[in-house]
Formats: structure tokens, C-alpha cells, sequence
């Protein structure tokens, strides 16, 4: 009897596409602007409570200060960046319904906003230690971490309120440091521990900080400058105004946009290149 040829195996879905993790304010309906707070100081020229409108936002959604922000006393909003989920709640979550012409979407939107902005940032981490071959031994887990986060990301309103997000943001953070602890450990030496350490205008000019660990270390206007920041991991750091001229960014673990352009650096300064040199940088 002739044999039977089997059919081929039913390929695997491939897994959805992670949602853009960059802001596109063409796509959103400027949340930053509306749904969070901020206080008078020296990121902000003014007061505004959460859930009113910035004195600033025009009818279009757009800021009719854009380009002068910096000079009219609004630095904050220029080191703001929501990785992404303002288009994902403005297009995605809430289908492009606004909340200026769908007033009873406002409420829920302001809340859902600052819970899919945790869940972008985790998704760039996440997505940066699936780029690192020192973290191989903790892949698997972190593509089931990717998986996880993205998933939550396209779920509606309601459950996105419910959701605690904390809980995940601890069991995603156990990856990002068993990555941090694996890359770090490929420089030799003793490696530096500023975790969450006060180094406010720290004079740490030609510094070696390869391999540190700055997690959560407060940089506000230390001075960097040529220093070497390879391999350092720079999580959740404070670098307002923290001057970086002529360091070496590159290779640095979990930095972010938001970081650079809170800080200030100029030509020499290098940085890994999925980021983008800030404009103010001379």
C-alpha cells in the first residue's frame, strides 16, 4: 500500500506586531496636555491639575508654543515622552474618538493614558534586553514578558483600569536586572553601585563608570563630562541638566529619549544610535 504523504504542519501565527513605542502627537489627542499634572517650577512656567487642558493647547490638538517651548518657560514638556501610547489610547484603545467632540470618553481615557505609558516603557525595555546577547540566558523569559505586556496594550478601557501594573512592572523588573547583572558582568574589574544614589551635582568629569550601576541614581546637574558610560545602567536615572559633553553613551543600558533630552550634551557627546542627538545640544 502506497504511503499516505502527510500534510504539511500548520505554520505558527506569527505574534502581532508591537505597537510603535516612539510618540507620533499627529496620531494622539494630546494627552500629555491634558491628562497630567504638573507644578509650577523650573519645568513649568504654570500650575495645571490632571484632566485641564494646558493654557497652551489649541483646538487642533496641537501646542501653539511648540517651538518656543523652552524659552517660554516650559522645559518639562520638551523631555516628555509617552514611548508611544498616546496614539495607542487616542487610535487604538478609544477607536480616534477624541475627547473634545466624545466628552464621555474623557474620563476613561485620562485614566487609561498614564497605565499605557507604563506598559509602552516596559515594552522598550524589554524589547532593548532582547537586543543584548549577554542576556541569552534570560530571553525566553523576556519574550514571554514581551508577549504578556503587548497583549495588554490592545485590551479596551475597562480592563486596562483594572489592571495592576505595578505587579507586572516587579516581575518584568526582575528580568531587566538579571539583564543588567549579565551584561554588566562581561567588564572587567569592580564595577561601581550607585543605585538610587544622591549624586546631584556630582563632579564626576572623565569618570570610568563602565559597567555602573546608576539604576534610579539621582544625576541632576552632575557634571559627566568625558566620562564613560559604557555598559552602565542608566534605568530610571535623573540626567536633568546633567552635563554629558563629551561622554560615551554608548552601549549604555536602558537609555532612554527622555533622558537625553532632559540633559545636556554637544557634539562629542556619543550615544548609542537607535537614539537621536536632542536639538538643544550644541
Amino acid at each position: 500500500m502506497d504511503d499516505v504523504p502527510s500534510s504539511p504542519a500548520t505554520p505558527a501565527p506569527a505574534p502581532a506586531p508591537l505597537p510603535v513605542l516612539q510618540a507620533d502627537c499627529a496620531n494622539c489627542f494630546a494627552l500629555c496636555c491634558v491628562a497630567l499634572p504638573f507644578a509650577k517650577s523650573n519645568d513649568f512656567a504654570v500650575n495645571k491639575p490632571a484632566g485641564t487642558p494646558c493654557g497652551n493647547l489649541q483646538q487642533d490638538f496641537r501646542c501653539g508654543i511648540h517651538t518656543r517651548l523652552r524659552d517660554e518657560g516650559f522645559q518639562g514638556c520638551t523631555v516628555f515622552d509617552c514611548f508611544g501610547a498616546g496614539q495607542q489610547v487616542s487610535q487604538v484603545t478609544f477607536g480616534g474618538r477624541d475627547w473634545r467632540t466624545h466628552p464621555g470618553t474623557t474620563h476613561r481615557m485620562f485614566e487609561v493614558f498614564p497605565v499605557l505609558r507604563q506598559l509602552h516603557e516596559l515594552l522598550f525595555y524589554v524589547s532593548e534586553a532582547l537586543t543584548l546577547p549577554a542576556a541569552a540566558p534570560v530571553h525566553a523569559d523576556l519574550r514571554r514578558a514581551l508577549a504578556e505586556t503587548a497583549e495588554w496594550t490592545r485590551a479596551d478601557a475597562e480592563a486596562l483600569v483594572d489592571l495592576d501594573v505595578g505587579a507586572l512592572r516587579q516581575r518584568i523588573n526582575t528580568l531587566l536586572l538579571k539583564t543588567s547583572e549579565l551584561v554588566r558582568a562581561k567588564v572587567p574589574g569592580r564595577k561601581k553601585n550607585h543605585r538610587g544614589a544622591d549624586l546631584m551635582g556630582a563632579r564626576l568629569s572623565g569618570a570610568d563608570l563602565r559597567g555602573a550601576n546608576l539604576r534610579g541614581a539621582y544625576l541632576i546637574a552632575a557634571d559627566l563630562t568625558r566620562a564613560d558610560l559604557r555598559t552602565a545602567d542608566l534605568i530610571g536615572a535623573d540626567l536633568r541638566d546633567t552635563d554629558l559633553r563629551g561622554a560615551d553613551l554608548r552601549e549604555a543600558v536602558f537609555l532612554t529619549q527622555p533622558q537625553l533630552n532632559a540633559a545636556q550634551g554637544d557634539p562629542t557627546t556619543r550615544i548609542p544610535p537607535t537614539l537621536t542627538r536632542p536639538t538643544h545640544w550644541t
